[in-house]
């Protein structure tokens, strides 16, 4: 299942996206208040710690600074990154 991670400020329209992405098939991940507000919702969510295995830090400053977030951001759609990404279990 592919993921959305979502963290945002402004939370305006945030739960009509979310809750389209879900609709597509996407498991949303997410951070702090902006979880917090998709859960109120009733939009299923997944707390990037679960993905990460690590807690938010210095007061909510580091919580997607993880090579389980960013390994997945930056990878591309080719055979190597596939295989390290499945390597690693992300």
């Amino acid at each position: 299942m592919p993921r959305a991670l979502l963290s945002v400020s402004d939370k305006r329209g945030l739960v009509a996206f979310a809750t389209e992405l879900v609709e597509l098939g996407f498991e949303i991940v997410s951070t702090g208040g902006t979880a917090a507000e998709l859960r109120a919702a009733g939009v299923p969510v997944t707390a990037v710690d679960a993905v990460t295995g690590s807690p938010e830090i210095l007061g909510g400053r580091v919580k997607t600074l993880h090579p389980r977030v960013h390994a997945g951001l930056l990878a591309r759609p080719d055979a190597d990154h596939q295989a390290e990404l499945d390597a690693h279990e992300i």
